[in-house]
């Protein structure tokens, strides 16, 4: 590594202070701290006494040897601006790490793809925490199960693996609204991310809930958490609003103390540097393995002239969108830029190690300049009104028709993303090592010792085959059924937020003014459909003993099969299979288990399977 172990001078008698030297930066200002031994001079004259014979000083320097050994050094993690690296428990310390999302993992497979991550040589995991997965609705909240983020970090630190905290309250992670709860649609006007006041009084009773819970785990107090990142890629954002950031930075500071390293994160554009940096926050940045390293670490270089080098989010793969090629990336051009960076002595995270699944309804889309959601039926039939039914099934917030506010990532386009986030990442989609994972810790092992031991294998598959589903039903025969408070009668179509549901199906009905012989253009005014609307086709979901498999759509792919995990299986009894087709159901429909997912066909591309 580049940083060098600092001289350390004994001084008995004496006030032992370090300190570092506060480097000249141009683009933002940082506060450097000033520590105070426990070497402390006793009362009394400073002048030395005349004779002081040899046993005298060593019983001397004995008493100061056992009152540093009763007193260690306090556990610690900070920036040194002066050798350009971390310091651990004041050691130059460089992380290698490893992005996971604990809700795109049943919990009992936690256990399975942290130990592999450790086993490929990762001395940290990058986490996010997204909000709308633990407050539902305002003031109510879900830690127990899957979502229990707590037991996921106490794992962690028992696995001996460190923490990068992403808590947002904006996480983007190609996850539902980013992390952001639905719920804050309520209020019409709301302006997310920025200095809304309704905006900050939501954040700020979900940090009072959250950062309490992360507290005891930084590692100044015990734990394995280093550092904490504050917001995420808001640089990317068009808001531009530095009073939210310093909000934010004042709000983590109260919470988890002035010891704790905030950091932010941005791509390598001037325009979001500037915009998503704040003086007190240690920027650093995210590129993937097509980039010039050199180039990029320059752009970090331009808001933090001195301090370490980090890339955040180092791209491993990518993710993948209904309708377009599965995303592949090569082993050896992943591997060769880690070694890159490696060798410029930056840290660097992965983004993905371990992709996962969107479960149920979780799965997020780049987004136009609207927020927008991801499931929608509009039925046409002969009838007075509009009806929605906001008890029909369980799914992402609709919003029918688009609200004139900008949305939480504000992006000119509109890309849904599969259910699998596989990421073509080096654990797969089923926590599986990859060729690409085997490249990446020969790297690693070039610059620290790997772990002792034998890679984790991969966890077994069965092919099931063929499986008959005996009973069906049509889906507007069972509405009294799913939706037993009855239709909502509305002038005009009335988004999720106006009906305050969080997730779901919404089934619309209007009368046509007159018989339409001729194919002719739906609408929906007065923004007319921001999603994907449907008359009586497309779109599926299937769950298995209730559990929320997420969306399926072969026809469009390139996802053609749904990871199962093992754990939602029952042993020695019959499984429940529950299939929402939205495409025309077979008359006789048959599923398939295979024992291997299959990501290679879509409306226009044809892609080689990745497994």
């Amino acid at each position: 590594m580049r940083c060098s172990p600092r001289a350390v001078l004994l001084l008995p008698l004496l006030t032992c202070r370090t300190w570092r030297k506060r480097p000249a930066l141009a683009k933002k200002d940082h506060v450097t701290g000033v520590s105070t031994s426990t070497f402390v001079p006793p009362p009394g004259p400073a002048k030395r006494p005349a004779r002081m014979g040899l046993p005298a000083l060593a019983l001397l320097l004995a008493a100061g040897l056992l009152r540093a050994q009763a007193s260690p050094l306090a556990r610690s993690f900070e920036l040194d601006y002066e050798e350009d690296c971390f310091r651990k428990d004041g050691v130059p310390f460089r992380y290698i790490s490893g992005s996971i999302h604990y809700a795109r993992v049943p919990r009992p497979a936690w256990r399975d793809r942290l130990l592999k991550m450790y086993m490929s040589g990762l001395s940290a995991v990058q986490v996010y925490v997204p909000w709308n997965y633990h407050e539902p609705r305002p003031g109510i909240y879900d830690f127990a199960g899957n979502r229990d983020v707590e037991a996921f970090l106490d794992l962690t630190a028992e696995l001996g693996l460190l923490v990068i905290l992403r808590p947002g309250p904006y996480i983007c992670a190609e996850w539902e609204m980013g992390g952001l709860p639905s719920w804050l649609l309520w209020k019409p006007d709301i302006v997310l991310r920025s200095s809304d006041p309704a905006y900050l009084a939501a954040v700020d009773s979900w940090l009072h809930v959250l950062l309490p819970k992360i507290k005891p785990r930084l590692y100044q107090h015990g734990g394995n958490i280093i550092s904490v990142q504050v917001e995420n890629e808001y640089g990317s954002y068009y808001a531009c609003d530095y009073g939210y950031l310093r909000h934010l930075l004042g709000s983590f500071r109260a919470l988890l103390g002035s010891e704790v390293l905030l950091f932010t994160t941005d791509g390598t554009r001037a325009e979001e540097l500037h915009c998503g940096t704040l003086q007190g926050l240690y920027a650093t940045i995210d590129f993937g393995p097509g980039s010039n390293v050199t180039e990029a670490f320059g752009a970090q270089r331009w808001v933090e002239p001195k301090g370490p080098l980090v890339n955040s989010e180092y791209y491993t793969g990518w993710l993948d969108y209904w309708g377009e090629a599965h995303a592949s990336t090569s082993s050896a051009h992943v591997a060769r830029g880690l070694e890159d960076m490696l060798q410029l002595g930056a840290s660097v995270n992965m983004y993905m190690f371990h992709g996962g699944t969107n479960f149920a309804y979780w799965s997020g889309r780049d987004s136009q300049s609207w927020v927008m959601t991801l499931h929608c039926i509009a039925i046409m039939e002969r009838r007075a009104h509009w009806v929605p039914c906001p008890e029909l099934w369980q799914s992402p917030f609709l919003q029918l028709p688009s609200p004139p506010w900008p949305g939480a990532d504000f992006k000119d386009q509109y890309k849904p993303v599969t259910t699998s986030y596989d990421y073509d990442a080096p654990l797969s989609e089923a926590g599986d090592p990859t060729e690409k994972l085997f490249a990446i810790r020969m790297v690693i092992s070039k610059f620290q010792p790997l772990p002792a031991g034998p890679m984790p294998p991969a966890t077994p598959k069965y092919a099931y085959g063929q499986v008959a589903l005996q009973k069906h039903a049509d889906l507007l025969d069972a509405l009294d059924v799913l939706c037993p408070s009855g239709p909502i009668q509305s002038r005009f179509p009335l988004t999720f937020e106006a009906i305050k549901q969080a997730h779901g199906f919404v089934v619309y009905r209007t009368q046509l003014p007159r018989d339409v012989l001729e194919p002719t253009m739906l609408g929906a005014p007065p923004h007319s459909i921001c999603d994907r609307g449907y008359v009586m086709l497309q779109k599926g979901q299937l769950w298995i003993n209730g559990f929320n498999l997420g969306r399926y759509w072969p026809r469009r792919g390139p996802q053609q099969t749904l990871f199962v995990p093992g754990s939602v299986l029952h042993i020695g009894r019959p499984n429940n299979i529950t299939v929402l087709e939205l495409e025309g159901a077979p008359s006789t429909p048959l599923l398939l288990f295979l024992d291997q997912p299959l990501f290679n066909r879509t409306l226009g591309h044809s892609t080689v399977a990745t497994e």
